[in-house]
């Protein structure tokens, strides 16, 4: 049971962190992570409990790393927001071949 507060407690965290200023994101994280922790809280064994909790892991990992938020600014332009654990501050570079471009 302990395990399962923490996650639900990390994952509500965790939304509002990726979906910030998102109200539909928001809403749509949290029905998710409910259903999940809804059909999943009785009668797990212990090894069923340590997959669930290594998938919610990973999955906490792959929100935090991958997901962007972009909001439209005008008909065709998106502003993308950044987070710190999202990106490492590397330039863009656009020709990968040329000597210039760090990676």
């Amino acid at each position: 049971l302990s395990h399962g507060v923490f996650f639900f407690w990390l994952y509500s965290s965790l939304e509002q962190q990726v979906f910030k200023n998102d109200a539909r994101a928001l809403k749509a994280a949290r029905i998710k992570i409910n259903g999940e922790f809804k059909s999943n809280k009785s009668g797990a064994s212990p090894k069923k409990i340590g997959k669930l909790i290594k998938i919610g892991s990973d999955v906490g990992l792959l929100l935090r790393t991958s997901v962007i938020q972009g909001f439209h600014t005008s008909h065709n332009t998106l502003k993308l927001v950044s987070r710190k654990d999202l990106v490492e501050n590397v330039p863009y570079c656009d020709a990968p071949n040329q000597k210039q471009c760090i990676f």
